[in-house]
């Protein structure tokens, strides 16, 4: 319960409820909560998260997908559907694949206009944007507009868990409906008390937030100096764009066995055929050094491989 209130303060909501994980937290509030309104139209980015989806599956209700961040297709649907239907719009804040955001505020423009509900993921932003780590809702001024902010307890927070934010109102039908939240194990006290501790320490200190950003920025500059197709991005998220999915694994299993680096190898069904990467994250305390080390290591591995410098790719190809 003490967790659930710092997580409610932090993005400023009435309540909060806690799962096992972000994934849970999405694919059980999503589905639990669009059940919960008659005739409801769930509104999803063509981009969202895997438990997203899975949240919009299990549902059973009538669902359109947007194009990814097209706010003007997002708009037509709305039209569409019709003033007195209920709609709820599902998005994340940040992508995690391109590390590009959401124009939350439009969407929270479109959601007033024609009625709509709006359900944010926050998972790759808390408690690393924003002045008190409430995520990008919060850096862009928006995050009383969301009716749902999910967020997770790991990454930023170094932890476990999920949870949604929210009116005490929508908190509580979930709480009473949700099999997710109902019909498991709760996270461990220890747990629980770590994740509190973090979330408090991040409202406060921007240190780790801004040396997040330098660390990426300096990333960034030193993969693209070195020639490698470092896929354009203005978050912390460095994806590396190979466009082969055997050559990915291989890459990746390469920095592992022979410079000690690990990078996970993105495929599909992650990302569409054609767009394999390597996800670079890099965190606050990876200096200089590693740095530089990733940047020789990626060489290295790109010149075995056969894999091209200087490949112009952008990620929405």
């Amino acid at each position: 319960m003490q967790l659930e209130a710092e997580l409610a303060d932090l993005h400023g909501k009435e309540a909060s409820l806690l799962f096992t994980s972000g994934y849970v937290s999405n694919q059980t509030g999503i589905s639990t909560l669009a059940k919960l309104i008659p005739n409801c139209l769930i509104l999803s980015d063509a981009l969202n998260h895997n438990s997203m989806i899975e949240g919009v599956r299990q549902a059973g209700c009538d669902r359109q997908i947007f194009r990814h961040n097209d706010v003007a297709h997002l708009e037509e649907l709305l039209i569409a559907a019709g003033p007195d239907r209920p709609k709820l719009i599902v998005c994340e804040s940040l992508y995690s694949m391109d590390g590009d955001v959401a124009p939350l505020g439009k969407i929270c423009d479109l959601a007033e206009k024609y009625g709509a509900m709006t359900y944010v993921d926050e998972v790759h932003a808390v408690g690393m944007y924003g002045p008190r780590g409430g995520g990008i809702a919060e850096r862009d001024g928006v995050m009383r507009r969301i009716d749902v902010l999910e967020g997770t307890l790991a990454k930023a927070f170094g932890c476990l868990g999920g949870y949604i934010a929210g009116r005490a109102e929508i908190i509580d039908a979930v709480r009473s409906y949700a099999p997710g939240f109902i019909f498991t194990t709760a996270l461990p006290p220890a747990i629980c008390s770590a994740a509190t501790a973090a979330i408090r320490h991040l409202k406060t200190s921007n240190w780790e937030r801004e040396r997040h950003q330098d660390r990426a920025a300096r990333t960034k500059a030193i993969l693209t100096a070195a020639g490698l197709p470092v896929m354009s991005s203005d978050t912390h998220i460095v994806p590396l764009f190979v466009g082969d999915p055997e050559k990915c694994k291989r890459a990746s299993d390469l920095l592992l066995e022979d410079h000690g680096i690990y990078i996970q190898p993105i495929n599909y069904p992650t990302v569409a055929k054609g767009t394999e990467r390597l996800r670079i994250t890099p965190s606050p305390y990876h200096d200089d050094g590693l740095i530089d080390a990733l940047a020789e290591a990626l060489l290295q591995v790109w010149d075995r491989l056969g894999l091209p410098l200087h490949q112009k790719s952008l990620a929405a190809e």
